[in-house]
């Protein structure tokens, strides 16, 4: 349903873009988010995005350097990421609810579709 692209090995201050694309009911998709785990800490949100586009959120950490944006004529939702920190090395995972009242959320038990993840390596 999900599929993630776009991670990789970068050097800090480096940039890279991470693209989802959906498949299947995607009718039935509202907002779009993206998540990260890094090793040896919990699930956290990275960015939301409403159906329309015109909602976003950001984590404290990444406001500034990181920007969510989705094409809905193809279905995906991207994240540039700029200025990366070794600290956002973390595999990110890309989600979608099906929850028409929400323009985005920081749980992950609102959304019902999850990619696969994709792993982001920020050397310093």
């Amino acid at each position: 349903q999900l599929q993630a692209s776009g991670g990789g090995l970068v050097q800090a201050g480096g940039s890279l873009r991470l693209s989802c694309a959906a498949s299947g009911r995607t009718d039935t998709i509202y907002a779009r988010g993206w998540f990260r785990r890094a090793p040896g800490k919990e699930r956290e949100v990275v960015a939301t995005i409403s159906r329309s586009g015109n909602t976003t959120h950001y984590a404290d950490s990444v406001k500034g350097r990181f920007t969510i944006s989705r094409d809905n004529s193809k279905n995906t939702v991207y994240l540039q990421m700029n200025i990366l920190k070794p600290e956002d090395t973390a595999v990110y995972y890309c989600a979608a609810s099906r929850n028409r009242f929400i323009t985005g959320s920081n749980y992950p038990n609102q959304y019902r579709y999850w990619g696969q993840g994709t792993q982001v390596t920020v050397s310093s």
